[in-house]
């Protein structure tokens, strides 16, 4: 653990990564995951990228604008929307992953919290599982193992389309460190290496707003567990209702959110907006003294 200016550095357990064909060092450095969701439905963008030959567009488009990953949804995580077979689900997000692999280097990850979509996904080129679950599900962290995967580990107390009214934490800081730091030891367990484990402490998921800033305020408890941190803060609900903002007018919210997630230890960030994450995410690396101003002119000789 250092104190880096005002900033929170975490004592990585192990810091450098290496997840497809990228290598992070997250002593220094911050992923930028971008969005791409094969759902009718999603939070966001109500499916602008469900039709296939879209999304590949959007992941050659994040490809260019400087993502570092992509992260493909197949099943949205709200409640209220209907559910599909898992052969379904298989077929959203297969062939985009196919496609990513062979027309970019980019680090691929599968939002799902289903076994029988993670190891379709992982045998059609998947780098990561991003599960919202939290490896609650039966075989989900031996499919990871198997495969050599990277777990993201998510805290949800209901899991994916289990909606939670009015959710109550004794402290709900406390509560998704003891449950983050449970999970990985339960991949550890069942063959996930440490080196292969990245937590997240899953912003609005059946959680309030005052739960969401509240973790995100004290999120160096959660980042001082050593394990890299995920963070999806983007366009939140938290964000719009701290604000009194719709879904489309929370950019700026999200920008602030993310640096203050960085600055406290979060190293990937999740986004919307690629453009905006990628630029939020070097002008905080440099802020931070990780890295150099790419074309340092002003008043120098």
């Amino acid at each position: 653990m250092d104190q880096h200016g005002p900033a929170f550095i975490p004592d990585f357990i192990v810091p450098v990564r290496q997840m497809g064909s990228r290598e992070f060092d997250f002593r220094r450095q911050v992923a930028v995951v971008a969005i791409v969701n094969r759902t009718p439905n999603s939070f966001h963008d109500q499916g602008r990228t469900y039709e296939l030959d879209r999304a590949i567009e959007a992941v050659l488009q994040a490809s260019e604008e400087g993502a570092d990953w992509i992260d493909i949804g197949g099943l949205a995580f709200r409640h209220d929307q209907s559910e599909i077979p898992v052969r379904e689900e298989i077929e959203r997000v297969v062939p985009l992953v196919e496609a990513a692999k062979a027309q970019t280097d980019l680090v691929i990850s599968v939002d799902t919290h289903r076994t029988e979509v993670a190891r379709a996904v992982l045998g059609a080129g998947a780098d990561v599982i991003n599960d919202t679950n939290g490896l609650r599900s039966e075989g989900m962290a031996e499919a990871i193992a198997e495969a050599g995967a990277t777990a993201v580990i998510v805290h949800s107390i209901g899991g994916p389309r289990n909606f939670i009214h009015g959710p109550t934490y004794e402290d709900v800081v406390d509560d998704v460190r003891t449950f983050l730091a449970q999970q990985c030891l339960h991949a550890i367990e069942r063959g996930v290496p440490a080196e292969r484990i990245i937590i997240d402490p899953g912003h609005d998921l059946n959680k309030n707003t005052y739960h969401s800033l509240e973790i995100t305020e004290r999120l160096c408890e959660i980042t001082a567990l050593g394990y890299p941190t995920f963070v999806a803060v983007s366009n939140k609900d938290f964000i719009g209702e701290t604000l009194d903002v719709p879904r489309e007018k929370r950019l700026e919210g999200t920008i602030a959110a993310n640096v203050f997630c960085i600055m406290h230890g979060a190293r990937m960030i999740r986004v919307h907006d690629v453009n905006a994450g990628v630029r939020t995410a070097r002008m905080t690396e440099a802020l931070l003294g990780f890295r150099e101003p790419i074309n340092p002119k002003h008043n120098l000789p």
